[in-house]
């Protein structure tokens, strides 16, 4: 039985309403306040953020151009991608794949993983992480642009590695664990 369902919680009257938290109605091409983060090349919107689903996850729209995408890393929450144009190229425990429009894929909490655009063109993917805070860890670490399609800024050597340092840094914070590239590992 999955310890984390609905189904294995005992049985208990629903709750009240909450009537403090509102409807929250995310529009990514017209909002001017939803914030718009650039990472690395990559342009993240957050759609949901925690204080949207009182932290139980936050929805981000990602834009990844050609060659972008998140290094391999980890983290202890769930986090699930739906590929909304293009593909991207995921490996997963050491294993390559590739997930495309219209698909879903689930990354477990602790797993080591990444993804990039192995493609021409760029890709559009909804990301939701349970329970929120990613969404902290990219605000602190990015840059905010303009809108949803706005390419990040391209980073010096220099800014490059301050981001790097800054990131590792605040990981722990954000329970993720920022991993090196397979092929900087040693040997087995």
């Amino acid at each position: 039985m999955n310890k984390h369902a609905i189904t294995a919680q005992p049985i208990s009257p629903i709750p009240p309403d909450d009537l403090h938290r509102k409807l929250t109605v995310a529009r990514p091409n017209e909002d001017e306040k939803l914030p718009h983060i650039a990472l690395m090349g990559d342009t993240y919107t957050v759609l949901l953020s925690g204080g949207d689903t009182d932290g139980r996850y936050c929805l981000i729209d990602m834009m990844i151009p050609p060659g972008g995408g998140p290094g391999p890393h980890r983290h202890d929450f769930e986090e699930s991608f739906t590929i909304l144009e293009g593909e991207i190229e995921t490996t997963f425990r050491g294993k390559k794949s590739v997930v495309r429009a219209g698909e879903t894929i689930n990354i477990p909490a602790n797993a080591p993983h990444s993804f990039r655009n192995a493609s021409h063109d760029p890709v559009r993917l909804l990301c939701i992480c349970a329970p929120a805070g990613q969404e902290e860890f990219f605000a602190e670490i990015g840059i905010t642009v303009a809108s949803r399609t706005t390419r990040a800024p391209k980073l010096g050597e220099a800014a490059q590695t301050e981001f790097i340092k800054k990131a590792q840094e605040l990981a722990p914070k954000y329970r993720t664990e920022l991993l090196k590239p397979s092929s900087e590992l040693p040997p087995d």
